[in-house]
């Protein structure tokens, strides 16, 4: 084994960020976003977020809609929540 290897992590770009991404997006790209951030495939998250919405009665819809609200899009600093906030108190 080589002495001059490290354990040390190669990416030194940050934290990771959730976002909703563009590429692969179904709809709005929470599912996918999602999949992205945690390395699994988009379908078994989209799989999940239907079994969720079954089993809580539609809840799951109230939950998809919080997220591309709260959600930030891929390439994009602020969401879709944050934006309104910011016009709001910027009218002020």
């Amino acid at each position: 084994m080589d002495e001059n290897m490290t354990h040390e992590p190669t990416d030194t770009t940050g934290p990771r960020r959730l976002t909703r991404t563009r590429d692969g997006r179904m709809i709005t790209g929470v599912c996918s976003g999602i999949a992205d951030y945690f390395n699994v495939d988009p379908t078994l998250v989209r799989i999940g977020a239907a079994v969720v919405t079954l089993l809580t009665s539609g809840a799951g819809i109230l939950l998809y809609a919080a997220a591309v609200l709260l959600i930030p899009e891929e390439g994009r600093d602020v969401s879709i929540a944050q934006e309104l906030i910011n016009k709001q108190t910027n009218r002020g």
